[in-house]
């Protein structure tokens, strides 16, 4: 094999739709950029499924690698940030996107959308984490910016997942008394496991109801939307607020103001995607002393690259337990 080729899956577009396949390609057909990386590791996210299903208009060109993030080390550089043998990740910007992503053995990218590991943290790691737990511990912070302590109940939905399983291990490890909502009973031993006091049947929130109820959470990391979100918001206790990051359930928001004008709740919206780099670094190192190699294990089942189209199902219907790890 020429030291130019390697694998990657690839999204091409024809008149027939949209497919996707694992190929060779070279470094050629990956766009331009300042930094070229050895790809180490990816990971999967709800996001990498809807792309690779061809859904919700994720990938925005074609042909396309998709994987909206990885970790590696600089194989090639003009930028100065960033020398040959740094190990760095990547999350956001639209890689994966708009721009050739993780799910390759190679990636050319931007120097200014890349993060050098914090020590301690490996490249594998970094991918446990991924964006799922990049956007978990922001939706953490914006809680405690809002002025949550240790020991306030706080509740997690779509905890099984990937955002969920850390968001639940983070609270935790920060000493709230976690809740995890799921739809997966089966998953119950492994949310404790995590840190969950309680464990939430998801039917409890998945049908309309009153706008405003019992005062039950003093915050909340959301990862769910639609109904779910609305029950969540009238269960927030007063002054409370609720972080939401994901719409797995749906992208409307069927609730009313009352939650807002009579109990002073707060709706605290959390993007991970343009998320400056200038303060990405303290995220990352964050995470790096939070989380043990035995969170890490607990949370993660490891694929390789040739696997990862088959798990386009199963993560979109919600059954993939929180990281999907992709060794490149």
């Amino acid at each position: 094999m020429s030291t130019d080729t390697f694998r990657a899956i690839m999204a091409r577009k024809s008149d027939a739709g949209q497919s996707v396949a694992l190929e060779m390609i070279r470094e050629a057909d990956l766009p331009d950029g300042d930094v070229t990386l050895d790809v180490a590791y990816s990971s999967l996210n709800y996001k990498d499924g809807l792309a690779l299903k061809g859904l919700g208009r994720i990938l925005r060109t074609f042909p396309m690698v998709p994987g909206i993030d990885l970790a590696g080390t600089v194989r090639a550089s003009s930028h100065p940030d960033f020398t040959p043998g740094d190990a760095v990740v990547l999350t956001g910007w639209g890689v994966g996107e708009t721009w050739s992503g993780g799910f390759a053995e190679r990636a050319r990218v931007k120097g200014e959308w890349l993060v050098k590991l914090p020590p301690g943290l490996t490249a594998r790691d970094a991918m446990v984490i991924g964006t799922a737990g990049f956007t978990a511990m922001l939706c953490v912070e914006a809680l405690e910016r809002h002025g949550l302590a240790p020991g306030a109940k706080v509740l997690v939905t779509g905890a099984a997942g990937g955002v969920g399983s850390v968001a639940v291990r983070l609270l935790s490890r920060l000493g709230y008394e976690v809740s995890a909502l799921t739809g997966r009973p089966a998953e119950a031993d492994y949310l404790r496991g995590l840190g969950a006091t309680h464990i939430v049947e998801r039917a409890a929130y998945a049908a309309s109801g009153k706008p405003l109820q019992s005062e039950t959470w003093a915050g909340a990391v959301d990862t769910v939307g639609g109904t779910v979100l609305a029950n969540v918001l009238a269960a927030t206790a007063y002054g409370g607020a609720v972080a939401a990051c994901g719409l797995a359930g749906g992208s409307d928001l069927p609730t009313t103001v009352f939650p807002f004008i009579l109990r002073n709740v707060a709706l605290l919206g959390v993007d991970s995607v343009a998320y400056p780099t200038a303060r990405r670094g303290a995220v990352w190192t964050r995470l790096a002393d939070l989380l043990t190699a035995e969170d890490f294990a607990q949370m993660t089942r490891e694929v390789g690259l040739e696997e990862v189209i088959a798990l386009a199902d199963p993560i979109l219907k919600g059954e993939v337990r929180g990281r999907t790890l992709i060794a490149l």
